[in-house]
């Protein structure tokens, strides 16, 4: 099964600042060869559900091998049964109708 999930984990414990444990989930999902859009919040995330679910764990392996003690993660994440979708598509149909 095709998902589309939104990822946001945030290392806690580590101070202020998160962004080296951001670049490692990254490089996670990049060697997982997932489909990827970095925003401000957070990661889109595309591809098999098993695929996806299991990039997302070796995730908090990551961070928690980093030094992290504890980790908070929202996940949002949609599938279809009636149609392929992506990301783009997602944003290209918003985009589409703002225009309109």
């Amino acid at each position: 099964m095709y998902v589309i999930l939104d990822l946001c984990l945030v290392p806690m414990g580590v101070g202020v600042s998160v962004s080296k444990y951001v670049v490692a989930c990254h490089e996670v999902l990049k060697k997982a060869k997932l489909k990827t859009e970095l925003h401000a919040y957070g990661t889109n995330i595309e591809g098999e559900w098993d695929d996806v679910m299991a990039a997302v764990k070796k995730c908090h392996e990551k961070v928690h091998e980093m030094g992290a003690p504890r980790i908070t993660t929202t996940v949002k994440m949609g599938t279809r049964t009636d149609r392929s979708q992506t990301i783009q598509d997602k944003i290209e149909s918003v985009l589409q109708k703002q225009s309109e």
